[in-house]
């Protein structure tokens, strides 16, 4: 088991920028590409202002997502097949989950370039390629791409939760 620890000194809530405060732990489960399971204690963020609870994910995960992120991402890379031990359906959920994701999560990045005064030589719309080489363009396409990605989104509020629950009455 792991604990989870920041690097930065305080954290502010991605829905009103208030400042949060440490309101316990908990355990979040991953498998790495090797199928190696690892628990990791993270820390649980309240905000007093919005009365919501966030959890302090570490860049190797994806919200939702019980893979590390160099599995998924190893998936997802159009050049060749990826050595991660999961199985073909949750290796097409992944696919299908980015593919379903890819165009709203090149406008949020597009909308935070925007926010930050970021100019390019030439316009990331006008570039050809696929749409994944589109967002390398503006995130770069070194491994820790979909850590950036989801950094950039989570921070502005843009992150679309995909998690469902199944009730039974």
């Amino acid at each position: 088991m792991f604990f989870v620890r920041s690097n930065e000194q305080s954290a502010f809530c991605c829905n009103c920028d208030y400042l949060l405060e440490v309101c316990g732990s908990r355990r979040r489960g991953y498998i790495e590409s090797s199928g190696e399971r690892i628990v990791l204690v993270i820390r649980r963020l309240y905000c007093q202002s919005c009365k919501r609870i966030h959890h302090e994910l570490p860049d190797l995960l994806v919200p939702y997502k019980r893979y590390d992120r160099e599995s998924i991402e190893s998936v997802l890379e159009e050049t060749g097949q990826a050595q991660v031990a999961a199985d073909d359906s949750t290796i097409s959920r992944w696919r299908r989950w980015f593919s379903e994701l890819e165009q709203h999560i090149y406008g949020g990045l597009l909308a935070a370039c925007h926010r930050l005064d970021k100019n390019f030589a030439e316009s990331p719309d006008q570039l050809s390629g696929s749409l994944l080489q589109r967002i390398h363009h503006l995130v770069g396409a070194t491994p820790g791409w979909l850590g950036r990605i989801v950094r950039i989104l989570v921070t502005m509020n843009l992150w679309v939760q995909t998690r469902s629950a199944f009730l039974t009455g």
